[in-house]
């Protein structure tokens, strides 16, 4: 099963965690050439949503990149009503590192954990192989086959990556028909998500995912489809098996925690304080976006005003839907020379300025895309930019972006962003 990884040429801000989670989740991708480079250069600086983006990938999409979490069940929990045999076959033997978690015996407790039925093409992946365990499998239940997946990973406590794995993504950038996040009893948060495979819903496989973060870190992301393999198979029935409080159960098992725990810890791993955000970037970029946008925009939807680094907002004019997102690095000086090449506009304070106009990338029809591309001299980046549609990956709404370029510039080159 390959590994979820961000290659070199992905956008640095989309972090799915994109542990294999997902689409968009994965939430956001600029496309453009030199974001791409940018990221490459300084690193995977954001988890961007989920997912979605992050715990999907298929046989693959199972491995999860940077986070990790699981849950703790209420007893008579009827998901872990095989608790204590499930328990009995993750529980390593008392010691003050726990023992490995093969990945049969994860296999066995997912298999113990679900409702009576049939399974087949079982894999998984154990507590001590890299990058981080998993276990998948086809599940029946007489109504029809449904590939099913646990992802197990941890993330630090109050980081910005555990808080945005269970951060419901803004509809601009993954289509869903619901999205809840709530907190249990014991301070764990879990988003349950009913969505498609596909954002663009060009087959229409449903991925119905539960994201689960304790107040330890402890990670665990639970897929099911209606169809016995995430990509690629037939649907095989009008819904997933599990239900969204199944989902739910499910993630929450004790033994998930337990199988997580035995995770070999890296030690260069505990480098950032709980609560830190690795982007450099302080200003919540939404909610600033959203004082700077031109008077008369009917604002329809905008991202969390605590999601540093990535911001973005659907306008309308009267004319249309058009989405404007931005993005904000910090100490990008080192960068400028693969970032602005010849024709880059340098400003009297030495603020460098480049334009790009084209085609959107995401797939939908008729996309234009219009961006602002600005480096302050304290390495300060401001990446802004517009479309013609609500969403990138659906068709044009109207000609022309609702905001010009001039609009666009204004906004990147505002004060307000350092």
């Amino acid at each position: 099963m390959p590994d979820v990884q961000h290659s070199e040429h992905l956008d640095p801000f989309e972090e799915r965690l994109t542990a294999g989670l997902h689409d968009a989740g994965n939430a956001f991708d600029t496309d453009r050439a030199a974001l791409a480079t940018a990221g490459a250069l300084k690193g995977r600086r954001r988890l961007l949503r989920r997912r979605n983006a992050a715990v999907m990938g298929g046989a693959a999409g199972i491995a999860l990149v940077g986070v990790g979490g699981a849950l703790l069940v209420p007893s008579g929990d009827p998901a872990n009503r095989h608790g204590s045999a499930a328990t009995s076959t993750l529980s390593p033997a008392s010691s003050s590192t726990p023992a490995p978690v093969s990945g049969d015996a994860l296999i066995r407790t997912l298999e113990k954990l679900l409702p009576e039925g049939t399974f087949t093409k079982a894999e998984a992946r154990g507590t001590n192989e890299e990058p981080s365990p998993y276990v998948q499998l086809v599940y029946d239940d007489g109504k029809g086959a449904s590939a099913i997946s646990v992802g197990l990973d941890r993330l630090r406590p109050g980081s910005d990556q555990a808080r945005q794995a269970t951060q419901c993504p803004g509809k601009a950038y993954a289509h869903y028909d619901s999205c809840v996040t709530s907190r249990l009893e014991d301070g764990s948060v879990v988003m349950v998500m009913r969505g498609y495979e596909y954002p663009d819903r060009r087959v229409d496989t449903k991925r119905w995912n539960a994201e689960l973060v304790t107040p330890q870190g402890q990670y665990v992301s639970v897929n099911e489809w209606n169809a016995a393999a995430e990509k690629d198979a037939p649907i095989s029935r009008s819904q997933p098996p599990l239900s969204s409080a199944q989902l739910t159960k499910l993630a929450a098992a004790t033994v998930w925690r337990k199988a997580i725990d035995a995770i070999p810890r890296d030690p260069n791993s505990q480098t950032t304080q709980p609560g830190s955000d690795d982007t450099g970037v302080s200003v919540s970029v939404s909610s600033t976006l959203r004082t700077l946008l031109p008077k008369g925009l009917k604002v329809s939807e905008t991202g969390a005003n605590d999601d540093a680094g990535f911001g973005y907002a659907v306008v309308d004019d009267g004319k249309g839907k058009s989405l404007v997102q931005v993005n904000v690095q910090a100490d990008m000086a080192d960068d400028a020379g693969d970032l602005f090449g010849s024709g880059t506009e340098v400003l009297s304070d030495g603020t460098k300025v480049a334009v790009h106009q084209g085609a959107g990338e995401k797939g939908g029809s008729g996309v234009a895309m219009w961006t602002v591309d600005t480096l302050r001299t304290d390495g300060t980046r401001v990446v802004i930019s517009a479309f013609n549609s609500g969403a990138q990956d659906t068709p044009a709404t109207r000609t022309t972006p609702a905001l010009t370029l001039k609009q666009l510039r204004e906004i990147a080159l505002s004060p307000n962003w350092l």
